[in-house]
């Protein structure tokens, strides 16, 4: 007896031709309330970065006096990070990164970061840089030391701006009172949801 084998076709997925469904806001934070007390978080987180970047570009004179502004010759991140409020043992490679570049992408951190937060779009790149810095920061700052300027070793204001601008992204907070929802239908984020 003679048995053919039978050719099997394999059925392959197709690939995705239909955008992602972003979530939205009302999905993930279903009280009202919740949603305006995210957005006034938000609000009030972005224009932290926001007002550093504009106290260090014109000297506001509340960290920055007005002759070591951005504008008239400062050097916002130099500046820091050759202070005496960067310690510790990472010092020397906190002071290694002083430079006019470090100045420059300081300042554009904090702008993008704090448009991108007040806005409520790009949330997720926004809260991902937003930590780096505070983290880059909280070490700059070396908390652990006997005497150190802050009070808590393990979480500062540092930590907490990293903690509400995780949550900010992953409640999608942009949405309430923010370009959020808009931002999210674009083409190019349903594309690369990792811009939403």
């Amino acid at each position: 007896m003679t048995t053919h084998a039978v050719p099997v076709t394999i059925a392959r997925t197709p690939a995705r031709t239909r955008p992602v469904a972003l979530a939205r806001q009302d999905d993930v934070v279903t009280s009202a309330v919740g949603r305006r007390t995210l957005a006034v978080l938000r609000l009030a987180t972005g224009f932290i970065f926001l007002w550093a970047f504009l106290d260090k570009l014109l000297g506001l004179g509340f960290s920055t006096p007005f002759e070591r502004a951005w504008i008239n010759g400062g050097t916002p991140a130099q500046g820091f990070l050759m202070s005496p409020a960067v310690t510790g043992p990472l010092q020397p490679w906190f002071q290694a990164m002083a430079s006019p570049l470090a100045d420059v992408l300081f300042m554009l951190g904090m702008l993008a970061i704090g448009v991108a937060v007040m806005s409520g779009v790009g949330l997720r790149v926004a809260a991902g840089a937003g930590s780096a810095v505070m983290l880059l920061m909280y070490l700059a700052e070396w908390p652990f030391a006997w005497g150190a300027a802050s009070t808590n070793p393990l979480v500062d204001y540092h930590v907490v701006y990293a903690v509400a601008l995780i949550a900010i992204a992953a409640l999608h907070a942009g949405d309430t009172w923010g370009l959020g929802g808009a931002w999210k239908r674009l083409p190019i984020v349903q594309r690369f949801p990792w811009l939403a």
